[in-house]
């Protein structure tokens, strides 16, 4: 039985008490443990030939670790708060509904910790190489570790974003604002648009770009074959619409 306005409110209360619950508990675990997730986030800079980092100001390093504890607090807080929010959801879907939601809730977290992986394992090492090129005998670099943080959350949190790239696509033909025709014919500008994102989000460098271009192109292409294997192929002239 549908339940009234007042009920779904006193419920999504409820679940966002519980979101903030293990919010609290995910960052208050994570605090004791903020120094070594640092230092893990910092090894390519140090593997990179990085030789020291430093904070300028008197709070910099507690604000920083602080930062840390609550990046980390949310993602140990993930679980919980996409089960929150499947529970809130599931009353008011259908079946096929249920398991197109399982489907997105398994493979988008996959895909960031692909994307998240290659930015912190590949893109990372390469670009702080390129910019710690420019050292000289006697111009050292000297980074700022609250600087350094959030460069390195930018990096793999836009990875990770951009990996989500066929689940978007998949989304938007599903829902019938995109079509197998327009994804064919407009693979030129949707390239260009890659580009255009790659260069807003990487480091200013030669090989980031192109480490970010190069497996976005390949989503793209792997979400408009998968699109043309799963259709009927009589209903593709009808753009994944029904046909009038």
């Amino acid at each position: 039985m549908p339940q009234p306005l007042l009920g779904h409110l006193i419920e999504l209360r409820m679940r966002l008490i519980y979101c903030l619950v293990a919010l609290g508990l995910g960052a208050g675990i994570s605090y004791p443990f903020s120094s070594d997730i640092f230092h893990l986030l910092t090894q390519p800079f140090w593997e990179a030939g990085g030789k020291r980092m430093i904070y300028t100001g008197l709070t910099e390093a507690f604000l920083t670790y602080l930062k840390i504890t609550v990046v980390s607090g949310s993602v140990l807080a993930l679980p919980v708060i996409l089960w929150q929010g499947w529970l809130f959801m599931r009353p008011g879907l259908h079946a096929h509904e249920r398991r197109v939601l399982w489907l997105i809730v398994i493979a988008s977290p996959l895909l960031f910790l692909l994307g998240a992986g290659m930015a912190y394992f590949i893109v990372c090492p390469l670009a702080w190489k390129f910019f710690l090129s420019f050292e000289t005998p006697s111009l050292h670099l000297e980074a700022r570790m609250s600087e350094y943080l959030s460069l390195i959350l930018k990096l793999i949190t836009a990875f990770g974003i951009c990996f989500q790239l066929p689940l978007v696509i998949l989304g938007l033909f599903k829902m019938g604002f995109l079509s197998l025709q327009t994804l064919t014919s407009k693979r030129k500008y949707a390239f260009l648009s890659i580009v255009i994102v790659a260069a807003v989000l990487t480091p200013p460098d030669m090989i980031s770009p192109l480490l970010l271009i190069i497996p976005l192109y390949g989503l793209y292409e792997l979400s408009v074959g998968v699109i043309y294997w799963t259709q009927p192929k009589e209903g593709m002239l009808s753009l994944g619409n029904p046909r009038p």
